[in-house]
C-alpha cells in the first residue's frame, strides 16, 4: 500500500498588476514552487496588466509537502526578470477546502525573510551534569539552503541561541549543502521556559548577513525524550516579516485542489474492478445497470474527473471501446432530437473527450502540428469581420498606398483557405495514422447512431456524431489553444490568436457539415464557404474510410504496434562533459536528439540518425554513482532498468540553468552519470517526470545524490572529498507531473472510483431501498433478489469491504513529519 498526494493546479488569470516596463505595461508569467522547488512556468502574456493563462497542471508529490507558492514575474529581455508578487497556500489551507481552493487571491510582496528553504540536521541531547542538567546541540549539516549570492550559492553559518547566550559555527564558503559537525553545550535550569533557537545565516563581507531560516526547539519536551536526532525544516522569521498591504500588487485567480489517496494492494480492488467490467461487458442487455446509476449520481462539477477515472480503468482492462459503446447507447436512448446529440456535458461526452486526449494526442500532433507551426511562424494579419478590420496593422501592399479594406479581407480569406485546405488534406491522409482503438470506437459510434436514426433524412447524423467529438471537442479546442494541447510552448500573441480562432470556426463549420444554422451565425465567414463545402466532402470520405476498416485489420495493426516501443518523451538536449580535472568553465556541451521509451533512453545526432554514437568521456575513469561529468558508453542508449536516479543539478555547476543528471549503471555494472541540459524549467521537469515514472520500479534506486559535480578533488555542492560518499541531498523520485501519455495506474484509478462512489453512497443506498422494497440502509442482502438489485447490492458490499480495508490500513493515517515533537510554532 502507498500514500499518494497530488495537486491539481489551474492558473486562470491575473488583474490589476502593476506596470514594470517603461511602456506602462508588463509581460507577466507565473512560476509555481512547491516547497521552494520550481515545478511549473506558465507562458508569458505580453504587454498586459490583466493576463489570461488558463493553464492547468497536476503534480504528484510526497504527502509531506508543506506549501505551494505562485510567483507572478515580469519578463525582461535585457535584465533579470522582476518579481511582481506572490500567493502562498499552505498544505493545511488547501486541505481545509474539500472541493479545492478556488477564487481570487491578492498578491503580496516577496519578503526576503520569508523566502527560506531547506533543512538542517541536528542532534539534541539533555544529560545530567555535576551541578545542573546540560543541553547539547550538535549542528551536523544542512541541505537545499536558499542561494543568496550572485554565484548561485551561499556562505552559510549557524547561530545557536539559548537564554541570552549565542554560539556560532564556522562559515562554509560557497555551498548550499554545508557540513559543520560542531557541538555546543548550554546549562539548563529547572523550570526554565526558554526555547532553543537554531538560525542559519548567509555570511556577507560588505553587506548585512542574509537570513536563511530557523528552527525553534521546545526544551521542556526535549527533557522528556532526553535525545533526538533528525532533519528539521527551516522556518521563516515571522517576528521580523512585514505586514503586506494586500491589493496594491493585483490579484491572481487560482484553482488548487489537493487529493490524498491511500492506494491498497491490487487484490483489494479486484472485486470492484470485476463488478464494473462485468457490467460493461453485458452492456445495455445487462441486469445491473451500474454505469447509468453512476452517471445519475455524479454531479456536473466532478463529472470530468469521474469520466477520466472510469475511462483509464477500462482502457487498462481492454474495455475502453465497450465502455464508450455503453455510454453511446445510453445517450442515444434518451435523445430524440438529432441536433442535440452529444452536445451536452454528459458522461458520454466527457468520457470521449478524455479518451481522445489519452489515446489520440500523438495523432493530433501529427495532423495539426505542421499547420499550427506555420500559423505561428507567418504571423500574418488575418481578419474576415469587416467591423474589426484595422488597415493600419497590415502595412502597405506596394510602395505608394496602404491596402484597402477589401484587399485585407480578400488576403485574409486566401490565407485561411490555405490553412484550412492544408489541415483537411492532412486529415484525409491520416486514416491509417489514427490509433486503432480510436478508429474502432468511432466505427462503433457511427454504427450506433445509424441504427438509432435510420433513413435518408438522417444521412448526415452519423457523420456529425463523429465530427462532434473529432472536430468540435478535439481539433477545434486544440487549434484555439495549442499550448494547452502541448502543440506549442507559448501562448499565441493577439494576431496569431485571431488567426487560430477563425481557423477553428471554419473547422467547426466543416464538422457541422456546413448546415444552414452554422452559416447563419456569422455571415462574414462566407468567403470560406467553397473550401468549407469541399472540406465537408473530404471529411465524409475520411470518416467513411475510418469506419470501414475491418476488425481483422485493426487486430493486425495493433499487433504490429505492440512490437514497437512508442516514445514516452523525445526532443533535443545538450549533453555536458568536463575536460579532465579542470575547472567547469572549460566544460563543453554537445546537442543530441534524445528519445525515451519504455525500454531505454537513447540518443543520436539527429532525429533520423541511427544508434551507434559514443558518449563523450571524461579524463577520469568512472567509479561512483555520482561522478565526474563524463559518460563512457559504447551504445547510444541507457537501459531503463539501469537508471538509479534522475535529479536536478545546481545552476553554478555548468554556469547555466535547467541541467539534470541521470545516474545509471553501464552494462558492466559500473556507476555512471549523464548531465543533460534542457531549454526551460518546464522541459526540465517534464524530462525528470518522465524518467522517474518509467524507472519507478527499478531496484537499487538511490535515496540521496549530489546536486553538484565532482571538480578537482571535491564535490562542488557539499565539498566532500570522496567521490563515492553518500549524497548530500535527498532524491525526489516521487515528484512527477501528470501527462496525457502517462502509463496507466490501475490501482490508483480503482481507488479514485471507490472514493467517488463513497461520496455518493447515500444516494446508492436510497436507490437500493427503492429497488428492494424499503430495506434498512446499511443492510446489504446476502442472497440475490431481483436481478437489478443484485448488482447494486454487490457494489454496496464491495464499498463496505474497501472501507474496512482502509480503516485497518496503517497508511490510512495522515502523514506525519519527523521530529514534530520538538518544533514550536514560530
Amino acid at each position: 500500500m502507498a500514500k499518494r498526494s497530488s495537486l491539481y493546479i489551474r492558473i486562470v488569470e491575473g488583474k490589476n498588476l502593476p506596470a514594470k516596463d517603461i511602456t506602462g505595461s508588463s509581460d507577466p508569467y507565473c512560476i509555481v514552487k512547491v516547497d521552494n522547488e520550481p515545478i511549473i512556468r506558465t507562458a508569458t502574456v505580453w504587454k498586459t496588466l490583466c493576463p489570461f493563462w488558463g493553464e492547468e497542471y497536476q503534480v504528484h508529490l510526497p504527502p509531506t509537502f508543506h506549501a505551494v507558492a505562485f510567483y507572478v514575474m515580469d519578463e525582461d529581455a535585457l535584465s533579470r526578470d522582476d518579481v511582481i508578487g506572490k500567493v502562498c497556500l499552505t498544505r493545511d489551507t488547501i486541505a481545509s477546502h474539500p472541493k479545492g481552493f478556488s477564487g481570487w487571491a491578492h498578491l503580496t510582496e516577496v519578503d526576503p525573510d520569508e523566502e527560506v528553504q531547506g533543512e538542517i540536521h541536528l542532534r539534541l541531547e539533555v544529560w545530567p551534569g555535576a551541578r545542573a542538567c546540560r543541553l547539547r546541540c550538535s549542528v551536523l549539516e544542512a541541505r537545499d539552503l536558499a542561494p543568496k549570492d550572485r554565484n548561485g550559492t551561499s556562505d552559510p553559518f549557524v547561530r545557536v541561541r539559548y537564554k541570552g547566550r549565542t554560539r556560532e559555527t564556522s562559515i562554509v564558503k560557497k555551498s548550499c549543502y554545508p557540513r559543520w559537525n560542531e557541538t555546543f553545550e548550554f546549562e539548563l535550569q529547572e523550570g526554565a521556559m526558554e526555547a532553543l533557537c537554531v538560525e542559519a545565516w548567509d555570511w556577507d563581507l560588505v553587506s548585512r548577513n542574509d537570513f536563511l531560516g530557523k528552527v525553534v526547539i521546545d526544551v521542556q519536551r526535549l527533557r522528556v525524550v532526553q535525545q533526538e536526532e533528525g532533519w528539521f525544516r527551516l522556518q521563516p522569521d515571522q517576528s521580523k516579516s512585514r505586514r503586506h498591504d494586500e491589493g496594491n500588487l493585483g490579484s491572481l485567480q487560482l484553482e488548487v485542489r489537493l487529493r490524498d489517496e491511500t492506494v491498497l494492494p491490487s487484490s483489494y480492488y479486484q472485486p470492484l474492478v470485476h463488478l464494473l467490467c462485468h457490467e460493461v461487458k453485458l452492456g445495455m442487455q445487462g441486469p445491473g445497470q451500474l454505469i447509468p446509476l453512476i452517471e445519475e449520481t455524479t454531479s456536473t462539477e466532478c463529472r470530468q474527473d469521474v469520466a477520466t477515472n472510469l475511462l483509464k480503468l477500462f482502457l487498462g482492462q481492454g474495455l475502453a471501446k465497450d465502455f464508450l459503446d455503453l455510454l453511446f447507447q445510453l445517450e442515444l436512448s434518451r435523445t430524440s432530437e438529432t441536433n442535440t446529440l452529444f452536445r451536452s456535458n454528459s458522461l458520454a461526452s466527457k468520457s470521449m473527450e478524455s479518451f481522445l486526449k489519452v489515446a489520440g494526442m500523438q495523432y493530433l500532433h501529427g495532423v495539426l502540428g505542421p499547420i499550427i507551426n506555420k500559423v505561428f511562424e507567418e504571423k500574418k494579419y488575418v481578419e474576415l469581420d469587416p467591423s474589426k478590420v484595422e488597415v493600419k496593422d497590415v502595412g502597405c501592399s506596394g510602395l505608394h498606398r496602404p491596402q484597402t479594406e477589401a484587399e485585407v479581407l480578400e488576403q485574409s480569406a486566401q490565407t485561411l483557405r490555405a490553412h484550412l485546405g492544408a489541415l483537411l488534406s492532412a486529415l484525409s491522409r491520416s486514416v491509417r495514422a489514427c490509433p486503432a482503438v480510436v478508429r474502432a470506437t468511432f466505427r462503433q459510434l457511427f454504427r450506433r447512431v445509424r441504427e438509432r436514426f435510420p433513413g435518408a433524412q438522417h444521412e448526415n447524423v452519423p457523420f456529425i456524431a463523429v465530427t462532434s467529438f473529432l472536430c468540435l471537442r478535439f481539433f477545434s479546442p486544440a487549434i484555439m489553444s495549442p499550448k494547452l494541447f502541448h502543440l506549442r510552448e507559448r501562448h499565441a500573441d493577439a494576431r496569431t490568436s485571431r488567426t487560430l480562432l477563425l481557423l477553428a470556426k471554419a473547422v467547426q463549420n466543416v464538422g457541422n457539415m456546413d448546415t444552414p444554422a452554422s452559416r447563419a451565425k456569422e455571415a462574414w465567414m462566407e468567403p470560406l464557404q467553397p473550401t468549407v463545402r469541399q472540406g465537408v466532402a473530404q471529411l465524409k470520405d475520411f470518416i467513411t474510410k475510418l469506419v470501414d476498416i475491418e476488425e481483422k485489420d485493426e487486430l493486425d495493426l495493433q499487433r504490429t504496434l505492440s512490437l514497437q516501443a512508442p516514445p514516452v518523451k523525445e526532443g533535443p538536449l545538450f549533453i555536458h562533459r568536463t575536460k579532465g580535472k579542470g575547472p567547469l568553465m572549460s566544460s563543453s556541451f554537445k546537442k543530441l536528439y534524445f528519445s525515451l521509451t519504455t525500454e531505454a533512453l537513447s540518443f543520436a545526432k539527429t532525429p533520423s540518425s541511427k544508434a551507434g554514437l559514443e558518449l563523450p568521456t571524461s579524463g577520469d575513469p568512472p567509479s561512483s554513482a555520482s561522478q565526474n561529468a563524463g559518460i563512457t558508453c559504447k551504445s547510444a542508449l541507457i537501459k531503463l532498468a539501469n537508471i538509479r536516479a534522475a535529479e536536478k543539478v545546481e545552476e553554478k555547476s555548468f554556469g547555466g540553468s535547467h541541467v539534470m543528471q541521470v545516474i545509471y549503471t553501464d552494462d558492466a555494472g559500473r556507476p555512471q552519470t549523464a548531465y543533460l541540459q534542457c531549454k526551460c524549467v518546464n522541459e526540465l521537469n517534464q524530462w525528470l517526470s518522465a524518467l522517474r515514472k518509467v524507472s519507478i520500479n527499478n531496484t537499487g534506486l538511490l535515496g540521496s545524490y549530489h546536486p553538484g559535480v565532482f571538480r578537482g578533488d571535491k564535490w562542488s555542492c557539499c565539498h566532500q572529498k570522496e567521490k563515492t560518499g553518500q549524497g548530500c541531498d535527498k532524491t525526489r523520485s516521487r515528484v512527477t507531473l501528470q501527462e496525457w501519455n502517462d502509463p496507466l495506474d490501475h490501482d490508483l484509478e480503482a481507488q479514485l472510483i471507490y472514493r467517488h462512489l463513497l461520496g455518493v453512497e447515500a444516494m446508492l443506498w436510497e436507490r437500493h431501498r427503492e429497488l428492494s422494497g424499503g430495506a434498512e440502509a446499511g443492510t446489504v442482502p446476502t442472497s440475490p433478489g431481483k436481478v437489478p438489485e443484485d448488482s447494486l447490492a454487490r457494489l454496496l458490499r464491495v464499498l463496505q469491504d474497501l472501507r474496512e480495508a482502509h480503516s485497518s490500513s496503517p497508511a490510512g493515517s495522515p502523514p506525519s513529519e519527523p521530529n514534530c515533537l520538538l518544533e514550536l510554532q514560530t
